[in-house]
């Protein structure tokens, strides 16, 4: 079975890099760091839990554009790079909109329009 951990970690250094060239502010401190970790780990658990129900054998990477308000709440997910295949994207969008109730990500990532204005890629394996 293959490791999880490259695949997160990929996921959040690209998380942490989209956060910072998305927005005019200093790199990501710890809070902000803890919370895309956080955030990285819910979609991959979603992912899994939806796996174990039979669906989703296809592999692959859909970048994914997220709003998320300062109280937590997903107020936007959109395919914003499709990985070609429609079930692929489908099955990325309900990872993340599966993550549940989201606690305030921090103020750094917190943009001029008062939410958290972020593109993830979502890895998501068989």
């Amino acid at each position: 079975m293959p490791s999880l951990v490259p695949a997160r970690w990929t996921l959040l250094l690209g998380l942490l890099l989209v956060a910072c060239a998305s927005a005019v502010r200093a790199m990501p401190g710890p809070a902000a760091r803890a919370w895309l970790s956080d955030l990285v780990m819910r979609i991959d658990a979603a992912d899994r839990a939806e796996r174990r129900t039979g669906s989703g054998r296809r592999a692959g990477t859909v970048v994914v554009h997220v709003e998320i308000a300062t109280d937590g709440a997903l107020q936007l997910a959109e395919i914003e790079r499709s990985s070609g295949s429609p079930a692929l994207d489908q099955r990325a969008l309900r990872a993340v909109r599966g993550v549940g109730p989201l606690s305030a990500p921090p103020a750094g990532l917190v943009g001029s329009a008062g939410v958290a204005d972020l593109s993830i890629p979502v890895e998501l394996g068989r």
